[in-house]
């Protein structure tokens, strides 16, 4: 008997036209970040599934640098032919405002394929810190302004934008400590080298079992269903922020409309396969795709939000 997932790659090979399988190239899914991160992580998930519903060889390749750009600028550059891909993350968003020669526009040289899901971040205290609220942390930080450290991944990142946002729409003042990535932060967070951290539960996931941090609020719009129980800001006071961290496929520009289906229905079934949806909610993902449209939509309302929090702070690239 035929398992399922050879009747699905049946399916989308009868389907759809198919990338000619004489070929010698393996289609790739360009990283633009280091390997053992968090969408290095979504990426290798997606590798197997979907080397097995397109019959082709897929590779996973990390070109890290400058904030995900130098990845994505060679994707840019390559040729449509449906064997170059880019797994973004919310970076992708916030880079044309933060790096002003980024070589390469983000919506003009990019075609959306799928939002693969979201995460919120997650503001955590060290367990030495008093505060178990938002209430709480944000009467502290008015009281002593600028007296309170949180520390993300870096300058710049979702994260940091989130807080910027919160603070002038509350009116509190704290101080940004940014790390050179998820390793370096965690480290600091359990030390107690800063008062708070913020960033997705993959990077701090061992460290609340334990104790060493407590998750006090966290940034979607709504209460995401892995923490139901934990207040988002907008409920804290901060209406209308929605800063979930998000993972996403696109390829570049010219792709013609059936290999652009293909990547489409095969991602979309990979995503729908169980041990995929098992393994991508434990890197802390929320089950929330979209299509090539309205990731399309989503992407361009994230770049013109953000890019307007990166103008009116002054922040800028480290």
């Amino acid at each position: 008997m035929p398992t399922r997932r050879t009747l699905l790659a049946t399916t989308l090979t009868l389907a759809l036209p198919s990338l000619t399988r004489a070929q010698s190239n393996p289609l790739r899914i360009v990283v633009p970040f280091p390997p053992g991160g968090g969408a290095d992580a979504v990426a290798r998930q997606l590798q197997p599934p979907l080397a097995e519903l397109l019959g082709l060889p897929v590779l996973v390749e990390n070109r890290p640098g400058a904030s995900g750009a130098l990845g994505s600028a060679a994707v840019a550059r390559s040729a449509p032919d449906g064997l170059t891909w880019l797994l973004v993350f919310d970076s992708h968003t916030v880079n044309p405002a933060l790096i002003p020669d980024l070589g390469f526009d983000t919506e003009r040289d990019f075609v959306p394929v799928m939002r693969i899901g979201t995460a919120p971040m997650l503001l955590n205290a060290h367990h030495s810190r008093p505060w178990r609220s938002p209430a709480a942390l944000i009467a502290a930080a008015r009281e002593r302004p600028e007296a309170i450290t949180y520390g993300t991944i870096g300058n710049g990142t979702l994260a940091h934008l989130a807080i910027s946002v919160a603070q002038r729409a509350a009116g509190f003042r704290v101080t940004h400590v940014p790390y050179r990535g998820g390793g370096p932060l965690a480290l600091a967070a359990v030390a107690g080298e800063v008062d708070l951290s913020i960033a997705t539960q993959t990077i701090f996931n061992a460290h609340y079992a334990s104790g060493a941090l407590v998750p006090v609020v966290q940034t979607g719009a709504t209460r995401s269903p892995r923490f139901p129980t934990l207040p988002t800001l907008a409920e804290a006071g901060v209406p209308g922020l929605d800063a979930r961290a998000f993972w996403g496929l696109v390829g570049p520009a010219g792709l013609s409309a059936a290999v652009l289906a293909r990547m489409t229905n095969a991602l979309g079934q990979a995503l729908q396969l169980a041990p995929v949806r098992q393994r991508l909610g434990t890197l802390g993902l929320d089950d929330d795709a979209l299509g090539p449209e309205a990731f399309g939509a989503f992407l361009a309302q994230q770049t013109a939000f953000w890019g307007r929090v990166v103008r009116e702070n002054g922040i800028r690239a480290e």
